[in-house]
């Protein structure tokens, strides 16, 4: 009865030992997807949309692209699975519990004999720092890229606001246009129906109204692509109405894009991801040299035979490097650390290169734009002079319709080379990183 009594309490370490175990496991739950799903249909129902801040301006738009881009709250997701992917590069191996039973079936011995082993993996302790190291500078990484896509994502953003205000302005001048030569085809028409003009005298008329035509419908066929882009852009039905606000008029100062430039490799995302990738490598480097040596256990084995002899002790294991010297996996990791090395300095060097040509290509445009100003106001004042001189019947209506589209043309001139130097600008700040932190320890991405 006493050997009852002593054996019962002995299920309950167990027991409380299961318990522990299963309280630290995940637990599995269905998770179906969706049968239906749609976009926005308004900028109310937009996250961190503020109905009195209208029209958007540049950095309002820029706040409702971060906060409902579909693809970038995907890559949030992916945000996500490194963090999970971090914290297992950084765990410690598990030590390894063993034991066998073995039955008395015949011979001289009385009891059941055992075996019982307990060992860790000492090679996973030894690369456990450099390992730690890796997957934090790759979660950082993961972080640093999702920045640069957001960034990237902006840089659209603007591209196509730009795109949108001073393609209304031509559209607006270019209706300006079709309206005047229009009115002009129209009162040609009917003076061939009477015979005043001859057909062939009024057919450059009649094919400057036909090009004007084919310019406005090719205008506003790219102002919707680009609506419905940036529509995409903010989670939005590509028929919802976004109003816009004009940017403000181009202004960069050459010298202060050159000093930013400098220190691009502190603050552009792309740059920062491709460093912390290059010190993930490293430390991927440094683990597998260390791992290049012989595998190693340590432990404390004990048993029992059939006639109850006992034996513990401490154990050892290792794997004698005799095919496998781990040559391979060093080669591997040293080879993948020059390769990023290389494209690093490969990306380095294009981004100064963009940089100098957009700088190149916004000083010439710059240089237009002041060359083109005399020329415009000069021929919206003889424009004003024709009209009122077709008022009065001393110039011909052909003619000032002439110098009045001219005037128009010139504006539209104006209007593109002022669109070509905001895009231009626009990209300087996202290749110069304007607006980034200097320092990586900042978290700037969206929530």
């Amino acid at each position: 009865m006493s050997t009852r009594q002593v054996s019962k309490p002995h299920g309950r370490p167990v027991a409380v030992l299961v318990a522990a175990c299963l309280a630290g496991c995940a637990t599995y739950q269905a998770r179906p997807l969706p049968e239906q799903a749609s976009s926005a249909s308004s900028l109310a129902q937009l996250r961190g949309y503020d109905a009195a801040a209208q029209p958007l301006d540049m950095p309002a738009v820029e706040r409702l692209v971060l906060l409902n881009d579909p693809d970038l709250r995907n890559a949030r997701y992916r945000r996500r699975v490194a963090q999970a992917q971090r914290r297992q590069d950084g765990v410690v191996a598990n030590p390894v519990v063993g034991g066998s039973v073995g039955y008395l079936l015949s011979g001289p011995g009385d009891a059941t004999a055992w075996t019982a082993s307990l060992g860790q993996d000492i090679t996973s302790l030894v690369t456990l720092r450099p390992r730690r190291e890796a997957a934090r500078s790759s979660a950082d990484a993961i972080d640093a890229g999702l920045l640069w896509e957001s960034w990237q994502t902006l840089g659209k953003a603007r591209l196509l606001v730009i795109g949108l205000v001073e393609g209304q302005r031509l559209i607006e001048l270019q209706q300006q246009v079709l309206q005047r030569l229009a009115q002009r085809e129209s009162r040609l028409a009917r003076a061939i129906a009477v015979g005043d003009v001859d057909r062939v005298a009024a057919a450059p008329d009649v094919a400057a109204a036909a090009e004007a035509r084919a310019a406005l419908d090719e205008l506003q066929r790219r102002q919707l692509d680009q609506r419905q882009q940036l529509n995409a852009l903010l989670g939005l039905r590509p028929e919802a109405a976004v109003p816009l606000a004009s940017p403000a008029p181009p202004e960069l100062d050459a010298a202060s894009i050159r000093e930013q430039a400098a220190g691009i490799g502190r603050r552009r995302p792309d740059l920062v991801a491709l460093q912390l990738g290059y010190q993930a490598q490293e430390a991927t480097l440094r683990a597998a040299v260390l791992a290049q040596f012989p595998p190693l256990a340590i432990g404390y084995d004990a048993s029992q035979d059939n006639s109850r002899v006992r034996n513990g002790g401490p154990a050892v294991s290792f794997a004698l490097p005799i095919f496998d010297h781990h040559q391979g996996s060093v080669a591997v990791a040293s080879a993948t650390r020059d390769q990023l090395r290389h494209e690093y300095a490969a990306r380095l060097a294009a981004s100064h290169d963009e940089i100098d040509a957009l700088l190149a290509q916004y000083l010439q445009l710059q240089a237009q734009r002041q060359a083109l100003s005399p020329a415009l106001d000069d021929a919206e004042r003889t424009a004003a002079r024709a009209a009122h001189a077709a008022q009065s019947r001393l110039l011909d209506w052909r003619g000032s319709v002439d110098l009045d589209v001219a005037a128009l043309n010139r504006r539209m001139a104006q209007v593109a080379i002022e669109q070509a130097m905001l895009e231009r600008q626009a990209a300087l700040a996202l290749l110069v990183g304007r607006g980034m932190p200097t320092s990586l320890e900042q978290d700037v991405i969206a929530p």
